[in-house]
């Protein structure tokens, strides 16, 4: 198996071979070891970097973790109906390689925040599912960076809620990044 290090580059001829060999690799380990996986070392050195150094890797398998993750970096401010307004600091966790707050990372505060702000104008008695969230990444927001995160329902209706979700810097309320998130309500099966 080749070694992979940080800085490791892999021809794009090889790219299929390799992946496929990860993926088996990391199959075989979870099914008799977990800590017996060759890649966990550069998982936690990467860990490491970005500030967490917890060495229980198997305490990131739970259902829903990321959430833990994100409580961490988003603060609700205010709620009233049809807008919810969040605090959220771009911590080392949750940025990128360029110091700036990661696609992903975003993508998940706009979900989290646009389900929030839906639940304000749609009843308990209806499960809400997203079916569309469209970003625009306008600007960076880096290290330490603090940020305000509107969300606003757009539009609600008998079976569709829009909700519009802003992210500006606190200190100079330019806007960073923006997202549009499309929800179906439907009522909960009474079966």
């Amino acid at each position: 198996m080749t070694n992979l290090s940080p800085k490791a580059t892999i021809p794009l001829s090889q790219e299929p071979q390799m992946l496929s060999s990860i993926a088996a690799t990391t199959i075989a380990s979870t099914k008799s070891n977990y800590r017996s996986n060759p890649h966990e070392a550069l998982v936690m050195h990467v860990f490491k970097s970005v500030g967490i150094d917890d060495p229980d890797v198997e305490g990131y398998n739970s259902k829903d973790f990321y959430s833990n993750i994100l409580c961490n970096t988003l603060k609700t401010h205010t709620v009233q109906r049809g807008h919810v307004t969040c605090f959220a600091t771009v911590k080392p966790y949750i940025s990128n390689h360029f110091g700036g707050l990661h696609g992903g990372a975003v993508a998940a505060l706009a979900e989290r925040v646009a389900i929030a702000t839906a639940r304000t104008v749609v009843g308990e008695d209806k499960e809400i599912f997203l079916v569309d969230l469209g970003m625009s990444y306008l600007s960076a927001a880096p290290n330490d960076a603090e940020l305000i995160v509107e969300g606003s329902v757009v539009r609600s209706g008998r079976n569709i809620t829009v909700v519009l979700v802003e992210f500006k810097m606190k200190k100079t309320r330019k806007l960073t990044f923006t997202s549009r998130a499309t929800f179906h309500n439907s009522p909960i099966s009474k079966l």
